[in-house]
């Protein structure tokens, strides 16, 4: 089993792993870099301003994650180039096919985002330069890249050395992907410049860099004819092609059925959303993995934990059991008859105790860690589809149609490698998240929300309320006025990802509810499947690994359409870092 993904920074264990096995293969395939070369590999990945290209690193990992393979692509975006800077495997690997899909991958994501092409070096196999041996290897190389279409561009001084007393200088072969027309002069140009200058400032004095760029005098610049392969079949272009989005659903959600009028937290509202998701082929559905009680009570009072399995299980099938007393006064002392406890856990009269609703609960979570397991993996971006919701969860405490708080447990287990942010863009606010990390400095929790004057849960979710203890200054409530429309709550958004960002997180959980969106039977909001479009592509610009968990929106008839556009714009926006 081979995964190719994209390793984005040095903060996952699991990518630091990566990059210095990248580092080892560096060191054994390209015998003249200094070690100053080849630890500012992954410098590159820190600071992609050092060289003015956007560093994007694929490795090949076999089951045991072991690299088998990289390729770094240097991104110009204003520009719509790429320059393949690395394509290697451990040596004595060469020839195992590691290198085709590492190459194919490459095309993929030029063609992904919108490259004119990709220019690359590579040297020639002149027998009046280098051994017999090292001709056969260039000339391999060669042959590899011509497979693709991809030739060295001809009559151009970039074969020149920069010291007439040195060997010559490399090919600079271009592929240009999908596009079957010649490059223009005056892209090639920018782009040799751009090369020449930026990768190769040290070596290359600008009057070497105009003599290079004067020389590439055609329009369009032709490309060298074929030398070791025969003009291949009709190839199909390059395909635009991201990683797939671990999607990982509640498989147990619908057990939890509550039919009752009124009452809209209803199974429909998975199916509307994966009708529309599962389609784009954007996601790779995952099996949940069960992970067990006590990471569950590391966020939740062990006793309200215990409650509601005990409880649950003793409701009679089709029942179901709502909370009508409420421990206004005397709350430390913990009533015995269950009806009562009902009052005790609960903030409200419509979240009951139903037979199912602990194992659909249990189950959200299991889908949520499963994700978040993703994460520390190394995905950049995954999704939890689970129900019932979770945001509305405290500590000691269910309600809202929540029972356990999914981000909140995921955001905690997250947070033992390394700072966590919550980002709440449910309708209502996110109490739950709220109340278990108050004290904490180490998570971040922003909620937008409906000011609670006139929104669901209407005792939180105030300005004012920042913090306490070391968690202070760490909590921030974003209320909102009744009517808000997609330009509005985007300014508000903006507002929220600044504090993110400066809170600087190694991950981000965001809680997605869907229940701003017009018509929908819980919000005042206006938000339309554009609106979420324009936000799931602000978001994922915030360049951290992004879990989405699922929480509110309710009116079916626009709910999967809604998350589809959040997630075509927010695969949009990751694919921008």
């Amino acid at each position: 089993m081979l995964r190719i993904r994209r390793v984005y920074d040095e903060i996952l264990p699991i990518d630091r792993e990566a990059l210095r096995q990248a580092r080892e293969i560096l060191r054994s395939q390209f015998d003249g870099l200094s070690e100053e070369d080849v630890e500012s590999f992954a410098s590159d990945l820190r600071d992609p301003f050092k060289r003015r290209f956007r560093p994007l690193l694929y490795v090949a990992e076999d089951g045991r994650r072991r690299v088998r393979g990289f390729a770094l692509l240097l991104h110009e975006p204003k520009l719509r180039f790429g320059f393949l800077e690395y394509i290697a495997t451990p040596r004595g690997r060469t020839g195992s096919g590691i290198g085709g899909v590492l190459y194919e991958r490459v095309r993929e994501e030029g063609a992904a985002q919108g490259m004119r092409g990709i220019f690359y070096e590579c040297l020639p196999a002149d027998p009046d330069a280098y051994p017999p041996e090292v001709v056969a290897q260039n000339a391999a190389r060669l042959r590899f890249y011509e497979r693709y279409g991809a030739r060295p561009i001809a009559d151009t001084a970039y074969e020149t050395p920069v010291d007439p007393a040195d060997k010559g200088a490399p090919h600079l072969v271009f592929d240009g992907l999908e596009h079957a027309d010649p490059p223009g002069q005056a892209f090639v140009r920018a782009a040799v410049r751009a090369i020449l200058e930026r990768k190769y400032a040290e070596l290359c004095p600008p009057s070497y860099v105009r003599r290079v760029v004067e020389s590439i005098a055609d329009d369009p610049v032709r490309l060298r004819a074929r030398r070791h392969t025969r003009p291949p079949a009709a190839r199909g272009a390059a395909r635009p092609a991201a990683e797939p989005i671990p999607l990982v659903v509640n498989d147990r959600h619908d057990i939890h059925h509550v039919r009752e009028r009124g009452y809209v937290e209803a199974p429909a509202r998975i199916s509307s959303i994966l009708k529309e998701i599962e389609p784009t082929g954007m996601f790779a559905r995952l099996e949940p993995r069960e992970h067990g009680e006590r990471v569950v009570k590391e966020v939740h009072d062990p006793r309200l934990v215990d409650y509601l399995r005990r409880a649950c299980r003793e409701v009679p099938e089709g029942k179901s059991l709502y909370p009508y007393v409420f421990p206004i006064r005397n709350a430390d002392r913990l009533p015995r008859e269950r009806s009562v406890l009902a009052g005790y856990f609960c903030i409200d009269t419509f979240t009951p105790i139903h037979r199912n609703a602990y194992l659909a609960a249990r189950r959200g979570v299991d889908c949520t860690l499963t994700a978040a397991d993703e994460i520390l993996a190394g995905c950049r971006l995954a999704y939890a589809l689970v129900r019932p919701p979770g945001h509305h969860a405290e500590r000691r405490s269910f309600g809202g149609f929540c029972y356990f708080n999914n981000a909140g447990v995921a955001a905690h287990y997250l947070s033992r490698h390394g700072k966590v942010a919550i980002l709440d863009v449910d309708y209502h606010h996110g109490n739950g998240q709220q109340d278990v990390f108050y004290g904490r400095a180490d998570v971040l929790t922003v909620s937008i929300h409906g000011h609670p004057s006139f929104a669901y849960p209407y005792f939180t979710g105030f300005e004012e309320e920042r913090g306490e203890g070391d968690g202070e200054g760490f909590n921030l409530n974003m209320p909102l006025p009744e009517a808000r429309d997609g330009r509005q709550y985007l300014k508000a958004l903006d507002a929220a990802l600044r504090a993110v960002d400066r809170f600087d997180p190694t991950f981000v959980v965001v809680a997605l509810g869907l229940d701003g969106a017009k018509g929908d039977p819980t919000g005042t909001w206006t938000l339309t499947a554009a609106d979420f479009a324009a936000n799931g592509e602000r978001i994922g610009e915030l360049g951290r690994p992004l879990l989405v968990v699922q929480e509110g929106g309710y009116r079916t008839r626009s709910l999967g359409v809604n998350a589809r556009h959040f997630f075509t714009g927010l695969a949009t926006g990751v694919a921008r870092r």
